[in-house]
Order: C-alpha cells, then structure tokens, then sequence
C-alpha cells in the first residue's frame, strides 16, 4: 500500500454532500470534489484515519485500489483477477465483498460480487494452491465493488461497521433518527455550541448527543471500538493512538441542551444514551409534551424531528404540528427552529413560513428539513422589519457614495423615462380602452372604420395584443401564458 497521498473516497447520505466536503477540507483534505451521496479527495494514511475518526457525516470511508472498464461478468473476472491481491490478503486471511450497481449490464450485484470473489480465490490457487475465505462477518479485509456503467472500482472499505453507529447508543426507541443525519441537521442548521439548544420531541437523544458532541468539539469516533483498518498490513498503531488522544480541539460549552418528549420510555432511553456517552453535564431531559412546553431557554435552538405519521391518527398528528407551530411563535420570539418531516400536512399545520427548504432522507423517507425564523407578528411585517434593518446597517460611506449625483451629468430620468422601458400599463390604456379593441387594425377595402374601431381580436392576434398590455411582471418573455400555467402546476402538484 502507499506511504505518500492517495484518492480517498467518503460516502454518506442524500443532501449532506456539501456538509462532509466541509468537514475534509477542515481535516486537511484535498483536490476535494463533491459526487452523489459521496465526496472524493487527496489524502495520506493520517487523513484517512482522521477522516474515520473525526468525519460526523460520513458513513464509510474508502481506499479505491484498482479501476477498469468491463461490459460482462465475465470480463469483470478476468480484469478483476489480473490484480496483485497478493499484496493486501495471503491464504489464511478472511475477506468480504460488498457490492453497488448503477448498470444494465450488470442486472444482480450479489453475482457482480460473486465474480469478484472467484477471481480473487482462483488467482491464488494458481500461485499458492490455497486461497483466502469469504467470511460474512468479522472478515479482515472488507472489499467495495462499485460499477457505474461498464466502469468498475475495487476500493478497500477502511470503516468496517457503517460510521453512523458511533458506539454510545446502547438502546434504543422504535424508529431513531439516523446519527449521521442528526449530525448534518446540526450542522445545516449552523449549530456551534453558542447557545442553548431545544429538541421538544427527543426521542432516543440522537440529536441532544450530537448537538454536545458539537459544542464540545468531541470526535464521533472517541466511543467506536475499532476500524476495518486495524487489520491491513500496513496499519499504524502509534498514528492511530496520537489521533485518538489529541484533545487539543476541545472546547468548552457553556450552555444547555434541553431534551422532552411525551414518553417516559423514551426519555429513560435517552438518559440511558447520554449516560453512556459521558455527557449528563450538558444535556437535560424530561418527560413533557409539546403541549406542555412552557419554559423558553433563551437564547435557543430548535433541532426536532417529530413524529411523521406512520402510528399516529391523522388527527393526532395535525393536532402535535399545530402545538408544535404555537409554541415556536409565542415562546421563542427572536430564535430559530429547524424541522424535519416527510409529512406535508403536517408542515400545513405549523401554520409558519419556512426560510429555508433542503431534501434530506430519512432512512427511505423523502423529508423536507425546514428553517423558521421565529418573530412576533405577521411574517410580511418581520420582513420589512429586516429589510430596513439591513438598509440602516449600511456604513455611512456607501450612503454618501450612493447618494452622490455623477458630475456635469443630468439627474437619473424616473424608470418610466429610461430608454427601453415601457411606460406602466395604466399610462398606455385609457380607462374607457379594452385591451383587445384594436382600432388600427389595417381594414379591407370599403370596410366601415366606426365598426373596426370595436373589432374584437382572436387567436394568436388576440394574445400579440393582450401581453402587450398586460404587466411586464405577469408573464415572462418568450414564455405563453399556458406554459407558465403548466409550471406553476407541476410545481402545486410536487
């Protein structure tokens, strides 16, 4: 294996590419680019354990060996036995090939994998006359196969058990939210430790426990019992111990994170998680309902992920958003809340305007994981509010350049003046005028020109003459009026 820089691969969910390249760059990564639900980068042995240990949304981390093209199974085979894999396993090793497949020429990953498998064990049968062995759990070297098309790459998985299972879960509720998703949540919703933070309906603790983790600067990493690295040949013992052991990135939290939730079951698996993640000095919990929140813990954020609907009435779960909306508007003026959810209605019934909208899955859930800008009164008033804010934010030099006249120049002419512009539809169109009366219309010969005058237009001289009068800001150039109403129907209808 390399002792210098090497391709990197890091995997992880739908929406949270932009996060993870992120936290790489942060960890020294480089030439970072961003894929689907992966991010590639240049790294050396250090950074590849660092990216295991320290990466909060990254699933697995891999080591690609080995790529070609192959259009068959058979020549996946032949291409996949040509490799030296006498270099990474000897006969007396265990390994496991895990498969993903985005092509039409190979229909069933499982027999892509199989291949992979045969040409490895038959290619040492040929040199040593005894092969490794496939074990399905707890094997040395754990190998990725991933074909898009007719291109295949090998790559060693570096991660072993996927990195979301960080080791300080020891029960769990029945449908816990996913710890490399709770992570991106915070981290979207610019969660640093700099204030209180509020989860109203906890469940297990996953987001209360990462939010610490963030505010203490504590590596996801720090309860995992092991990697799939430690058994590769050239693994580093020291380096791995020094990684570990450098707590010079911690820092101090010096607020709160507040964990409720409606069951007493659920808050005992919770204080039963934070427990055996040592952080009960920063987090605290009860048992309360949404309709019961009472206490504002300001300054806050609120990171939730309340129930969807798969075991709750409809109207149970109209009744929770609804709450849920309430006390966001009247207990935590001036804040922030993020929500996530696949329920649509239930988004209805907060009954707020969300800022911000990002796709995010929840396990198979297509989620939608809104931002709301918490405020007293009507949002149109908030956001004037802010606009003049912001205006008044200027400094006072871009005032003074910004009202400066140009020199030996006229004063800016009114927008109805500028050349190009059209003049506003109410100053082309008398009150008594129709817009599709259109009395110079060229007349045949020996017509009547009083009858022309209120000559109805139809068809396509219909519409010339109605987008010329209608508001520039009602119809798009180049657009009909039926295409924009198709889109804005697909959009009512996504």
């Amino acid at each position: 294996m390399e002792t210098g820089k090497f391709e990197i691969i890091a995997k992880t969910l739908r929406g949270v590419e932009h996060i993870l390249a992120q936290e790489i760059a942060e960890i020294g990564g480089e030439e970072i680019t961003e894929g689907r639900r992966m991010v590639s980068f240049m790294g050396d042995k250090e950074l590849l354990y660092k990216a295991n240990f320290r990466c909060r949304t990254a699933l697995k981390i891999l080591k690609p060996i080995y790529r070609f093209e192959a259009g068959d199974t058979d020549e996946l085979y032949e291409k996949a036995a040509r490799y030296e894999w006498e270099n990474i396993l000897t006969p007396k090793s265990t390994f496991a090939i895990d498969s993903v497949v985005y092509s039409d020429d190979f229909r069933h990953s499982k027999f892509a994998a199989y291949r992979v498998k045969d040409a490895i064990a038959d290619r040492f049968m040929e040199k040593y006359g005894a092969r490794p062995s496939v074990s399905l759990t707890n094997a040395d070297i754990l190998i990725n196969l991933h074909i898009s098309g007719h291109e295949c790459t090998i790559s060693l998985d570096s991660s072993g058990e996927s990195l979301h299972k960080r080791g300080y879960r020891t029960v769990q509720t029945e449908a816990p939210i996913n710890e490399v998703l709770a992570a991106a949540m915070l981290k979207m919703a610019g969660w640093d430790g700099n204030s209180n933070l509020l989860d109203p309906m906890c469940g297990s603790g996953t987001i209360l426990i990462e939010a610490a983790l963030i505010a203490t600067n504590t590596p996801p990493g720090i309860y995992r019992s092991g990697y799939a690295f430690e058994r590769w040949n050239d693994f580093d013992a020291d380096l791995l111990n020094s990684i570990y052991n450098d707590e010079q990135g911690e820092k101090e939290f010096d607020y709160k994170i507040y964990g409720c939730d409606i069951s007493p079951r659920a808050i005992e698996t919770a204080r039963a998680n934070i427990k055996n993640a040592r952080l009960e000095k920063y987090i605290e919990t009860e048992v309360r309902s949404i309709q019961e929140q009472n206490e504002p813990h300001t300054p806050c954020l609120i990171v939730t992920n309340p129930p969807y609907g798969e075991r709750l009435a409809p109207r149970d779960l109209a009744d929770i958003y609804r709450e849920l909306g309430s006390k966001l508007k009247h207990l935590y003026t001036g804040g922030e809340a993020w929500v996530i959810s696949s329920s649509r209605e239930g988004f209805n019934n907060i009954g707020l305007k969300p800022s911000e909208k990002h796709q995010l899955l929840n396990g198979q859930l297509e989620c939608e994981y809104r931002k709301y800008e918490l405020f007293g009164g009507k949002y149109k008033e908030a956001a004037t509010k802010r606009a003049a804010e912001k205006r008044d934010g200027r400094s006072s030099a871009q005032k003074q350049e910004s009202g400066k006249k140009p020199e030996g120049k006229a004063a800016v002419p009114r927008k109805e003046e500028k050349a190009g512009r059209r003049p506003r539809p109410e100053q082309q169109i008398k009150k008594e005028e129709k817009p599709y009366m259109h009395e110079k219309t060229p007349l045949p010969a020996g017509a009547d020109e009083t009858a022309a005058e209120k000559r109805e237009l139809h068809g396509e001289e219909f519409m010339t003459r109605f987008i010329k009068f209608r508001k520039p800001t009602l119809l798009n150039e180049g657009e009909t009026q039926s295409r924009q109403f198709r889109k804005r129907k697909k959009k009512e209808e996504e």
